[in-house]
């Protein structure tokens, strides 16, 4: 299994498991990261934080701090 953070530009993946705690949890939650939701990276940024991403049928950016607590499976 792979993180969020370590995914690149174009690639999709599945939320498998989230590790964040109490109000960070809640927040990613809020924001669409459920199980099996479809992500897929659009860019990062030039220092490589943060990164944007589409989910659902909308762009958001979120840190690599928060990223690397997303555990993906990605699509070959």
């Amino acid at each position: 299994m792979r993180t969020l953070a370590s995914l690149e530009k174009g690639e999709k993946a599945k939320v498998n498991k989230l590790y964040a705690k109490g109000k960070l949890l809640q927040k990613l939650l809020d924001m669409g990261f459920v199980n099996n939701v479809e992500i897929e990276v659009i860019r990062e940024a030039p220092l490589f934080d943060p990164m944007e991403l589409k989910l659902h049928n909308y762009n958001l950016s979120i840190r690599k701090s928060e990223a690397l607590l997303i555990e993906m499976d990605v699509k070959e």
